[in-house]
This record gives C-alpha cells, structure tokens and sequence, in this order.
C-alpha cells in the first residue's frame, strides 16, 4: 500500500520513542497493502531466510515503508524463547545462548511475539548496544547491565527510518554487530556478550543524503517504493486505507483469510528451504550475471543464490531455476553496481539489460 501510515510511523520513529515488540493497536494487514509488490516480496524472503542479509527500501515520503515491516511481524506466528531471558535466546538452539542461558539449570520455553524494533537517529551508543543500569546501582550498588535496542531485535527486525543519515559512529557499530551476529559491551566495569541476529530494515529518500557503501553492501536487499502513478491503484490505496481507519476491527477482520493464508505459505517455505538444491546450471547463470555486471566480491553471487533458493521454497519449488534468479536479480544486484560515468541508466535498469543479455527469457 503506498500510504498507510508510513508517514506517522516516521515521525514516531524521529521522536525517539520506543516501539513495543508488537503493537498493542491493530496493525493494517500485510495482504492488504497495495502497490509494493517488491517490497512485500523482499520481506517475505527476509522472514524465510534472514541470512539473505535484510532489506533496503529507498523511495518517497509517506509510501508506507515502515506501516509494510510492521505488518509483516505482525503476520509471524510467535516464537519461542527461553523465559526471563532479556535477549530471547531460542531454546532448540543451544549454540547461539546467551552465557546465562546456558549456564541455567532449567531452561523453560514461551512464546513471544518477533519484535519490531525502531532505531532512532538521535540514539546514542548506550541506548544501541546497551550499558550499566544506573538504577540498580544507586539502589542496589551492584552492576548491572541494562540491554540495549539490539538485544531487543534479537531474532526480530531492526528498522532504521533515514538510514542515509544515520551518524557513522552508529553505523560502525552495526557494521561490526551485521558481520559478526553479536553485541560485545565493554564499559564501565561491565563486560558482557550476548547475540544480536536480526533482519535489518533501513529506508529513506536518496535526494536526502547517500548511503555509505560500507553499510549498503551489507543489505542484502534493496527495493524502490514510489508512489504509484496509476489512478485505480491510488483509489483502492485510499479505500483501503479508509476502510481500516473507520473500523480496523472490521477489516482487519476481512482480511483474516488471507492473513493466515500467507502465514501458512511462510511456514511451509521455512521447512522446505533445507530441502530446495541450488545445481549447477543456476549457480553458473548467476555467476555470469555479476561478471557481466561487474559487481565486486563474490556477495552478489551469494545473495542472488539465498534470495532465488527462498523465493523456491515459498512457490513451493524444490530447486532453484534462471527464472527464479531472474525475478530477484534486480534487488539483490541494484545497489552492488559500481558507478559508471559513462552510462547515466539506473541501476535497475542496467541490472534488466544485463539480464536481457546473458539470461534471456
């Protein structure tokens, strides 16, 4: 949907504020939304297989941006946790506890729900990666460490509105958290190391400021949203819209059907991802798209391989085809491309006329 609420959803986000988990209001259904068909499809795969790397959504104001991730965390079925645990560590998972997770006697399992997290762009380095509790220690005199906004993401999503401002030192710290899947705190006589995996959503509008390619490497997604241009599109966008404003009850009642259709279709394509075989032909097309495209490292291959292997288990295929990598090259490849002075296309574009050349329908 191309305005539901992206715009206010920003600007809650820019006040600081922090976002629940999970909405305790209902939340605009995902199979509702209109007009964002690359982006619902790259968080679909995101929610399939994290390790593609997250997603990068660049495109106008008030296109529904953030109103889209929040409606897809709302659609995930719950999680289960250890209890009490501040970092949610996954109990089937022994290798990725935390220290006190596995130094724990019994470790009893809950469901959570997957939690949306904001970033602020005026957060401060204590609030991200967490710091002493200053509560405890003047009540209690003990040290106590507090979590931060990435303990909260952990197995979740961690959103960032205006990625392309976001100050460096910020940047650094998620750089060194994306690469390694943990948050290391060193301070203050507190030295603790707890996972941080989570899928990683940053939007913005290009005219405001660029990206530094450190960090947009590490999506490994990135989609455009723009406002759509087509008069039926833009008039079902605000009936929809107005729909759920009058009554969300109502229709986010009408939409349960479809809700729990994708729900199902998510579930069915996490237990088949395992099974889905990437052969050889398909690892050959997508090496010689990024040869063609010139794209540096071998990321692009990487990326283009998980993104087409995920986008198999959700249509319910067992292996990965040219057509498969064909539907996902744009946004895995599009921000992997060098800049050429000679040749002032889009990326998109240049990404369709590669694939024109070397995989053609």
């Amino acid at each position: 949907m191309a305005n539901e609420g992206g715009s206010i959803a920003a600007a809650q986000s820019r006040t600081g504020r922090k976002a629940p988990a999970r909405p305790s209001r209902l939340v605009f259904p995902f199979s509702a939304i209109v007009g964002q068909d690359e982006m619902k499809l790259a968080l679909l795969i995101s929610a399939v297989d994290p390790s593609v790397g997250g997603v990068l959504v660049f495109g106008d104001r008030g296109t529904g941006k953030s109103t889209t991730v929040r409606a897809l965390a709302a659609l995930l079925p719950p999680m289960q946790a250890v209890a009490g645990c501040p970092f949610a560590c996954d109990p089937a998972k022994p290798g990725d506890l935390c220290e006190a997770c596995r130094t724990a006697a019994r470790r009893v399992a809950i469901s959570v729900p997957v939690p949306v997290v904001d970033l602020p762009l005026g957060a401060t380095e204590d609030r991200v990666t967490g710091a002493l509790d200053i509560e405890r220690a003047l009540a209690e005199g003990v040290k106590a460490f507090e979590p931060g906004l990435l303990a909260r993401a952990h197995r979740g999503f961690l959103y960032i509105d205006e990625v392309n401002l976001l100050e460096d030192h910020i940047v650094d710290l998620l750089l060194d958290v994306a690469a390694s899947g943990e948050n290391v705190v060193e301070r203050e006589g507190i030295s603790v190391r707890h996972p941080a995996r989570f899928v990683l959503i940053g939007s913005g509008n290009p005219e405001e400021g660029e990206l530094r390619p450190q960090l947009t490497d590490r999506f490994g997604l990135a989609v455009e949203v723009r406002t759509p241009r087509d008069l039926p599109t833009r008039i079902e966008v605000v009936r929809r819209r107005d729909l759920f404003d009058r009554d969300p009850k109502r229709f986010t009642a009408a939409w349960a059907k479809e809700e729990a259709a994708t729900r199902t279709r998510i579930l069915a394509a996490r237990r088949l991802l395992p099974k889905v075989s990437v052969p050889d032909a398909a690892l050959e097309a997508a090496a010689r798209l990024c040869l063609a495209l010139g794209t540096d490292g071998l990321r692009g291959e990487l990326t283009l391989m998980r993104t087409a292997r995920a986008l198999a288990a959700l249509e319910g295929d067992r292996e990965v085809t040219v057509a498969h990598l064909r539907r996902v090259a744009a946004p895995a490849l599009r921000h992997r491309l060098r800049r050429d002075p000679l040749d002032e296309a889009v990326a998109g574009t240049r990404v369709e006329r590669a694939l024109a050349e070397v995989l053609p329908p």
